[in-house]
């Protein structure tokens, strides 16, 4: 008897997410664009990707690179014109891809019309469609802090009260209790999607609804605290997007992927349960968190394999049936996947084929980061002045009056920077990795004489043309896809192996998650190799960073 399957598209796709500013300069500016992303269809059509998840290329001031929009109806002036993005939408439809765009809808530009009339008066038609207080004693309203440094509140002169803002202070939150906000929102993400766009990944989903009355946290010492219990995952937040959902998506054949840090399992399938009627799926954190000793981005330990096993485990199995995972190890926001979770020297060939492995092998919708099919690593940046990232400034400067070691700084800063995924991609061996023919806004990474495109499809063995395997294998092989996940081996510090199972048929993965070579004898006799990122070699062993895809029955 067959499983009865729930065959969506998106379910079955691998997104391929392009930052824009990095992606590739037709003008020679220095800066990436929309025609630099027309010009590369075809290459990211090679790859068997089926859907593009484009980061923000709206209007905006660039005080965070994009993520505060100040018109959400025009295109970014770096970027290219709306013209240019509808020829890009044609392009990618006709390349039989689809396209989402980022909606970054938590808060604005403080340039945007809605703020530039909020702060004008108290009396402004817009001023509720903010969120305003007054100070306490001389002090912001509460202690939160921002997720780039200092208090999540500042002060506005001329009305002489706070606005929040849960990024930098010139990204202010939207006052989603508002309901004419909520409505614009969702008329702008109608907007966008009758002009043929195939859904959106929403930015910070889970901020939008705030705990009445924003409670402080702990002023008792006077130190700023998080103070996320009180605005992520808040009271009325399945109320919003179930609105959202309702008024803005249901009807039509598209995706939604929500950006949710500090869920647990149990609280995603709140989100993501089909019958909720919210969210597709959403993007977790709790694998990103394995190597941090802290909530500090920047105080990190080596991989905890067996810890790094338990919670893709746990979100494979107990997810199932239950709701959609997300799977990725790296986007705009995290270092370089290779660097991070692989060997960046000596085996980074054979590392990021073993983790573009795991990667296909899991049940969820696959998510690949650009340059991470050519395994590019950090970007080895040394100098704070080649750093653009504002997270990275603002705790350079918070290191410098605190009197830090800035030398250890600079190395966290090397290992965990958002910088590593931002600088160019890395085209060839020409100037600037054949980004650009100018300037570019960030300095390419260290490697892009030897990582590149050019030289990755000059090679018979390389990333890329194995990532294109992967692609095919996992569409030929829906058991890749829908397939059950059994965790083998879960205390074992060097090795990832599991099993998906569906129906009658049972795949065996085995991942190598060092350079350690190993004896196993698990892999049944008679059983098929679809893939492995090594020529030859013995079934009985996994040399350093192998992996192994097998078709048991």
């Amino acid at each position: 008897m067959n499983t009865e399957i729930d065959r969506k598209w998106w379910k079955e796709s691998v997104v391929y997410q392009i930052y824009p500013r990095s992606f590739y300069d037709s003008n020679g500016d220095g800066t990436g664009d929309l025609r630099g992303i027309i010009e590369k269809i075809d290459y990211i059509a090679s790859l068997g990707v089926d859907v593009i998840w484009l980061n923000p290329v709206y209007q905006s001031p660039n005080d965070d690179n994009g993520y505060d929009i100040s018109d959400y109806k025009a295109i970014m002036d770096e970027f290219g014109t709306m013209d240019d993005w509808e020829e890009l939408l044609q392009q990618v439809h006709w390349a039989g891809m689809k396209l989402i765009m980022d909606l970054v809808v938590n808060h604005t530009s403080d340039e945007h019309d809605w703020f530039v009339n909020a702060r004008s008066s108290r009396d402004s038609e817009y001023r509720d469609y903010y969120i305003w207080r007054d100070g306490v004693n001389g002090n912001p309203p509460n202690d939160w802090l921002a997720h780039f440094s200092g208090s999540a509140w500042e002060w506005d002169e001329k009305t002489e009260q706070y606005f929040l803002h849960l990024f930098t202070r010139r990204q202010p939150d939207l006052n989603w209790e508002n309901p004419d906000v909520r409505e614009e929102v969702y008329k702008m993400m109608r907007w966008w999607l009758d002009k043929g766009i195939d859904g959106f990944r929403i930015d910070t989903i889970n901020m939008f609804s705030k705990v009445p009355g924003l409670p402080p946290v702990d002023a008792a010492d006077g130190k700023l605290r998080w103070g996320g219990e009180y605005f992520m995952n808040g009271p009325r937040i399945h109320e919003f997007i179930h609105e959202m959902n309702e008024k803005a998506i249901d009807g039509r054949d598209v995706m939604t992927v929500g950006e949710c840090p500090d869920v647990t399992l149990d609280m995603a399938v709140d989100y993501i349960g089909p019958e909720r009627k919210e969210l597709n799926m959403l993007f977790q954190f709790e694998h990103m968190g394995v190597d941090h000793l802290s909530k500090d981005r920047w105080d990190t330990r080596p991989l905890d394999l067996v810890k790094f096993k338990d919670i893709i485990a746990k979100w494979q199995k107990d997810l199932h049936g239950r709701g959609w995972n997300s799977n990725y190890l790296m986007n705009h926001d995290q270092p370089r996947s290779v660097s991070r979770f692989g060997d960046d020297g000596k085996y980074r060939v054979e590392s990021a084929k073993m983790l573009l492995t795991f990667l296909m092998t899991l049940e969820g919708t696959t998510y690949i980061y650009q340059g991470e099919e050519i395994g590019m690593i950090n970007s080895g940046l040394e100098k704070i002045e080649d750093y653009r990232d504002v997270e990275v400034l603002n705790h350079y400067r918070e290191a410098v009056e605190a009197g830090e070691d800035l030398g250890k700084v600079l190395e966290g800063y090397m290992k965990m920077s958002r910088d590593n995924s931002r600088t160019p991609m890395q085209w060839s061996k020409a100037e600037n990795a054949g980004f650009t023919s100018g300037n570019p806004w960030i300095k390419p990474g260290i490697s892009w004489r030897e990582i590149n495109v050019e030289a990755d499809l000059a090679s018979s063995d390389s990333i890329i043309r194995y990532f294109r395997k992967l692609t095919a294998m996992r569409k030929a092989h829906l058991v890749l896809i829908y397939g059950e996940f059994e965790h083998l081996l879960p205390a074992d510090e060097q090795l990832f192996v599991y099993k998906r199972i569906l129906d009658n048929s049972t795949y065996l993965v085995l991942l190598n998650f060092s350079a350690d070579s190993r004896e196993l004898s698990i892999i049944p006799e008679n059983s098929e190799l679809l893939i492995s990122n090594y020529e030859g070699g013995s079934a009985g062993k996994l040399r350093a960073w192998e992996s192994r895809v097998y078709k048991l029955s």
